[in-house]
């Protein structure tokens, strides 16, 4: 097996949580080294481990974990979906506006405020 990098996410509030990751990960075999940021909840472990291991490892400390999502990686393709959403966007627009008039009908049949919407959801 190659080395693997696997990055976590891990509410830790003390050192104590902290201390509970690096009790576990220093156990665990194929780990070669690992980083623990508290401030950024953010738990990287390098060796030869399985990313699935590392994190069912982890979670027997009973802290949340998560993988960990880098904010970095989707803001690239960003500007290329910025020009496509405004098409993507026209569409719920356009359902909002529709919507608008349904909720324009309720006043006007005011008499029967639960019948309309019954049909509008029908």
């Amino acid at each position: 097996m190659a080395a693997e990098t696997v990055v976590l996410k891990v509410t830790m509030s003390c050192e104590g949580c902290s201390g509970a990751v690096r009790r576990v990960l220093s156990k665990m075999e194929g780990v070669e080294s690992f980083d623990i940021d508290m401030k950024e909840q953010k738990v990287t472990v390098k060796g030869n481990v399985k990313p699935e291991a590392v994190f069912q490892t982890v979670s027997k400390t009973g802290k949340k974990t998560s993988f960990w999502e880098e904010p970095a990686a989707p803001a690239a393709p960003i500007p290329a979906a910025e020009a496509a959403a405004p098409s993507a966007e026209a569409a719920p627009t356009t359902v909002a506006a529709e919507a608008a008039p349904t909720t324009a009908e309720a006043p006007a049949a005011a008499t029967e405020p639960e019948i309309t919407p019954a049909k509008a959801d029908a």
